[in-house]
This record gives structure tokens, sequence and C-alpha cells, in this order.
């Protein structure tokens, strides 16, 4: 079983270094994966391992926002790979939660732009919960 978990790629997240008068990495990154303690998201500006960052994920209720240390930046064809671990040990549990939110949200849009059904969120929920939820990454 996989201790990644992929994110919705139509989920917006934004990331913005916490030292003033550092320039955002990206205003709308695209996040790659989720782990125990971390993620990584594409970038299209490098950033300084040991800086941190404050990430943000507003399309979920409550509203994510954790800060984080870069561990790692890899150059990529059309950015960087940039690698972040929590600060907090506690945000690993709520990040985990905003991800299968993320993942349900992307499932009601799908069923709405495929299907022409519009769900609630408790709607998509329910079904996203029966169809996915048993193969969504434990933590490890």
């Amino acid at each position: 079983m996989r201790s990644y978990i992929r994110h919705p790629v139509d989920i917006p997240i934004s990331c913005q270094p916490t030292a003033p008068g550092r320039q955002a990495a990206a205003q709308q990154p695209h996040l790659k994966d989720v782990s125990t303690g971390g993620l990584s998201f594409y970038s299209t500006q490098a950033l300084e391992p040991g800086s941190t960052v404050r990430i943000h994920i507003d399309v979920v209720s409550p509203v994510f926002d954790a800060e984080a240390r870069v561990t790692w930046c890899h150059p990529e064809s059309e950015g960087f790979l940039v690698g972040l671990s929590f600060i907090e040990p506690d945000v690993e549990y709520q990040a985990r939660m905003v991800e299968q939110l993320c993942h349900i949200e992307q499932y009601r849009r799908t069923v709405a732009r495929v299907e022409g059904r519009k769900l609630t969120p408790q709607q998509a929920a329910m079904e996203w919960i029966e169809k996915y939820a048993r193969d969504f990454p434990r933590p490890v």
C-alpha cells in the first residue's frame, strides 16, 4: 500500500515563503504528493532548502493552512520539484484529512462534468467513501 497520497491536480494550493521580502514560489503550484510528515509540489521557482513556507488550501472547510520547511528542491524540465516537511507534528493528521476532502471535491466536480449530476458535498463524500476510501493510503 502507498504511503504517499496523490493530490488531485485540479485542486489548487498556494505556497508563500515566511521570510519577509521573499517572493512566492508560485501562486498556484501543482501539488504532487502528500505523505506522513510532508508533501512535494511543482514550482516555477526554486526554494532554498531550510527555508520555511506557508501552505494554504482553501477549497476545503476548514481551510488548511500550515507552516513547513523546505527539505529539498530539484530542477525539473518545467521548473522545480520541491519537498517540504511539516513543522508541527499534529499537521500530519490534518493534511491527510484535507487530502481526503480534496479528493471528494474532485470527485464531485468530475461527476458534474462527466455525468451531469450535481452532488452536494455530503452526497459526494458518501459516494466517494463507498467507492474509494478503502484504497486511500493508510498512515505508516
